[in-house]
């Protein structure tokens, strides 16, 4: 007999509090852990019906019920069905979204020089991953467990780890609940000793694999990524006399085909979290070397969840200043809107 989607949400609600208190769990309890409104008479007769099934069972007369072994399989089980379910969803919109925005981004920086007739960059959005999301510990096999750690602007990242002794359903689930009540929604900077210790003890004989559990959090939530740069509109260079002198140009042209000091010139921009404004470089106000002849405008851009990249224009110090940062405040407004269609 299946269950239903009343005596599924009973059931949980007893297991959670059970692993919350360490004792049998009681009719009135569980009417607050519901959002079935239903009476206590209500929910005895659906206990009751679990008991009969198999998935809870009461220790002694006129005490609560606590889980079986069948009650706790059902709940791990659906339990990691519907975190693995989240994974995989997050991961086939994280492809569909990075073949989106890369298409985008190329349309943009093509557009961008066409229409200002200057040269012209944009990065992809750079994650700000300074938060844990949720962490699931998951039975790989006997001597193994995966660790699936998810972090704002859902980044994922996967590690197995060694066991010396194959970790049963109700302890793997405490240990679920243990990272992912201390960890969840913490950054780097909140993740302190303190904690660790405190989480490490709670975690006994399986302290270690906490531990590397929580240095796997740390690595994901400051790792870095390969920055993404789209440039267009190189060959608007020549169209300005100052510019197209041979050398000049050629170390130009150098800089947008390596694009190492674009790079550099991104990250100083991303750097500071609080600007979202415009901002004008004017010849040697410039951090690129090769752009000293140059007057380069960016613009940083946010799409949520923590991800921000930046658009740039570059072109002669006579550029038509006005045009430039007109377009790109209204490029700044509309590029979420793009993202989302």
């Amino acid at each position: 007999m299946q269950l239903d989607e009343r005596k599924t949400k009973i059931l949980q609600a007893v297991i959670r509090n059970y692993l919350e208190t360490g004792e049998p769990v009681g009719s009135r309890t569980i009417s607050k852990y519901t959002d079935l409104n239903l009476s206590s008479a209500t929910i005895r007769n659906e206990m009751a019906d679990l008991e009969e099934m198999g998935y809870i069972f009461q220790p002694h007369t006129s005490a609560g019920r606590i889980p079986s072994d069948k009650g706790y399989r059902f709940y791990v089980d659906s339990m990691m069905e519907e975190k693995e379910r989240q994974v995989v969803d997050m991961k086939e919109m994280l492809v569909e979204r990075q073949d989106k925005m890369e298409n985008l981004l190329k349309q943009v920086a093509r557009v961008l020089a066409q229409n200002t007739q200057y040269a012209t960059m944009i990065s992809a959005p750079q994650t700000q991953r300074n938060k844990v999301k949720f962490v699931q510990l998951s039975r790989v096999d006997a001597s193994h467990i995966l660790a699936v750690i998810v972090v704002e602007g859902n980044v994922i990242k996967n590690d197995i780890f060694s066991i010396d002794q194959e970790l049963n359903d109700e302890t793997l689930l405490k240990l679920n609940i243990l990272l992912n009540t201390h960890l969840n929604g913490l950054s780097i900077d909140e993740i302190n000793l303190g904690m660790i210790s405190a989480m490490k003890q709670q975690a006994g004989i399986h302290s270690a694999l906490v531990s590397g559990v929580i240095d796997a959090v740390a690595e994901a939530i400051k790792a870095d990524e390969d920055l993404e740069i789209y440039t267009s509109g190189t060959n608007n260079i020549f169209r300005y006399p100052e510019l197209a002198d041979q050398e000049k140009a050629s170390e130009l042209i150098n800089t947008f085909e390596e694009k190492q000091q674009l790079g550099d010139l991104i990250m100083d921009t991303l750097a500071d979290e609080n600007s979202t404004g415009i901002q004008v470089y004017i010849g040697n106000e410039t951090p690129v070397q090769s752009m000293k002849d140059c007057s380069v405008v960016t613009a940083t851009y946010e799409l949520g969840e923590g991800m921000r990249g930046t658009i740039g224009i570059i072109g002669p110090k006579r550029m038509d200043y006005d045009k430039v940062i007109r377009t790109l405040r209204t490029l700044q407004s509309q590029l979420d809107d793009l993202y989302k269609d």
